[in-house]
């Protein structure tokens, strides 16, 4: 299965961020917790160089909690702030003001020497579609301030929204980039619904997640879907096809539809928390 998405909008959006940059305090970078790195767009590094870098672990409710203290140390180590944040049920979203005020005491500081008082964070939220930027904006800002949909692509144009009188964020369409150097970080972006499910073969795609499962979280299908696990992936779509009743005319098994509802519980965390990438593999 080869991955690239990338809709003409996109590549607007990023040209706005290229000319908003210079306005900015702060970058707020928001990656999917169970996929840090392949969540990342590398454009963000060279558009946010020399501003102050905040990097939320969203949806860390969805991965293992070692992998995501291993993974917040390991962007500290990079000079980023990291919070660990779950936006849907506000988990660590108290936090965040005093960790962007934390994070821009230099700029305070500045401002302060040249005589500028209470001059808001200016802060741009980004991240790749489907990453949950809307919902994160709407837990901090207390209110419905951007579109959110389970859907990549939904905010399309820039938007500033006040939360106080210290920080003004600045929402940006998800942006992924054009070119996926190497697949397997298009299969994990598809693995958590960043790629649009209408341009992914369902079928294969579920294949790979059982794979992953097998060599990573043995067992864990096996106890979900109440099925004995085989070593070949077909089998096993097989089985959870059996156990979900999946079938047909004819009494023959329905491997698609159980493959959307294989990936759906991976997606919404009904099989547990898990963790799809791992620090010591980027370093």
């Amino acid at each position: 299965m080869h991955f690239q998405w990338y809709p003409g909008h996109m590549t607007k959006a990023k040209r706005m961020m290229q000319e908003n940059i210079k306005l900015i305090d702060l970058v707020i970078e928001l990656v999917d917790a169970r996929i840090p790195m392949s969540s990342r767009n590398p454009d963000i590094d060279e558009l946010g160089k020399n501003k102050a870098r905040l990097i939320l672990l969203n949806k860390a409710d969805l991965a293992e909690d070692k992998w995501n203290d291993a993974w917040a140390e390991y962007f500290k180590s990079k000079g980023f702030s990291v919070v660990k944040v779950n936006s849907k049920k506000g988990g660590g979203i108290k936090s965040i003001q005093g960790v962007i005020q934390e994070a821009c005491k230099e700029k305070i500081e500045r401002d302060r020497k040249r005589g500028i008082l209470n001059r808001p964070i200016r802060a741009m939220v980004v991240g790749i579609p489907n990453v949950g930027k809307s919902t994160f904006i709407n837990a901090l800002a207390g209110k419905a301030a951007a579109k959110t949909g389970n859907k990549p692509g939904v905010t399309k144009g820039k938007q500033w929204i006040r939360l106080n009188k210290n920080v003004e964020l600045l929402d940006t369409p998800g942006i992924l980039w054009p070119k996926f150097e190497d697949q397997t970080v298009g299969l994990r972006l598809a693995f958590i619904g960043s790629i649009k499910d209408e341009v992914l073969q369902t079928e294969e795609l579920s294949l790979e997640v059982i794979q992953f499962l097998l060599q990573n979280y043995e067992g864990l299908l096996a106890k979900h879907y109440e099925m004995e696990e085989d070593k070949d992936a077909v089998i096993c779509l097989q089985r959870i096809a059996e156990s979900r009743h999946c079938l047909v005319r004819g009494n023959e098994l329905d491997l698609e539809k159980a493959a959307k509802i294989l990936v759906d519980d991976f997606r919404n965390g009904r099989l547990g928390k898990i963790t799809l990438e791992f620090p010591q593999d980027y370093n």
